[in-house]
């Protein structure tokens, strides 16, 4: 994908004027076909010796991409200098942290620096976790809910204050750690816990609820939404302690039950 519309949000640039945004697909089988590049080129107004090195640069863009898992790999600004060179002068490249076994110079990279201290303890947890903007803490199993769960709060006027997803498979030693992730969060007014019981029980989550409560301190509201295996002994553990979550039965009750009590809606 490719525009002359640069130094602005591509999503902006799809949005008031899609015409600008130029693509083509290629095909894992068959692989890039010159033919692609030289119209994507020409669609962007380049041609000549300038048209040359772009159809080589996007050639050694795509075994790039496909050699060294790329995820992503983003040339802005790239630019046509006046001897009709082709520059890349910035670029972000991400890459498939699925396919990290096949790429061990990837670790060599990494900046520690860089990052969030508090997603690095996180991710040492086994748990998914980035920071968002908003004021309503989630605790999740599953990337999928996750991204459910903060749809449904936006969705009644509440914004998240993270993404955090304690896995498939989280135990109890995780699972507090997520709590007391959450709760290190000084902007949180109401925690939002929906956890779909599989291999994880309900009733377990329930129990660190209760046990870093106990340890901690929890003062906001907590809205939770169990489904699944040991649901109803989870909701029946919260009902009946002195923390006074609010239990749900939906995901969207959740929702709007954790807006509602912080007062956003």
């Amino acid at each position: 994908m490719a525009s002359t519309e640069g130094g602005m949000d591509i999503e902006e640039v799809a949005e008031t004027n899609p015409s600008a945004i130029h693509k083509f697909w290629i095909d894992p089988i068959e692989g890039l076909k010159n033919s692609q590049s030289a119209n994507l080129s020409e669609s962007l107004g380049i041609s000549g010796y300038s048209q040359e090195l772009f159809i080589e640069m996007v050639r050694k863009l795509t075994e790039l991409f496909i050699q060294r898992d790329c995820s992503m790999i983003e040339i802005n600004p790239l630019v046509k200098t006046s001897d009709k060179n082709i520059v890349a002068l910035d670029a972000k490249v991400s890459f498939d942290e699925s396919a990290s076994f096949r790429n061990p110079w990837l670790e060599e990279l990494r900046d520690l620096n860089e990052e969030s201290e508090i997603e690095l303890r996180a991710q040492n947890h086994g748990l998914s976790y980035v920071d968002l903007d908003g004021n309503i803490g989630c605790l999740v199993n599953g990337a999928g809910l996750a991204m459910a769960t903060m749809d449904a709060i936006k969705l009644y006027g509440g914004e998240p204050a993270n993404f955090l997803d304690i896995g498939g498979g989280a135990d109890a030693n995780s699972i507090t750690t997520a709590l007391e992730i959450i709760l290190e969060d000084p902007r949180l007014d109401g925690i939002l816990v929906n956890i779909f019981g599989g291999i994880i029980r309900c009733d377990m989550v329930a129990k660190c609820i209760l046990d870093v409560s106990k340890n901690l301190g929890i003062n906001i509201p907590i809205v939770v939404r169990f489904s699944g295996t040991n649901h109803a002994e989870g909701k029946e553990l919260l009902n009946n302690s002195d923390l006074g979550v609010i239990t749900t039965d939906t995901l969207s009750e959740a929702g709007q039950a954790i807006v509602n009590v912080i007062g956003g809606n």
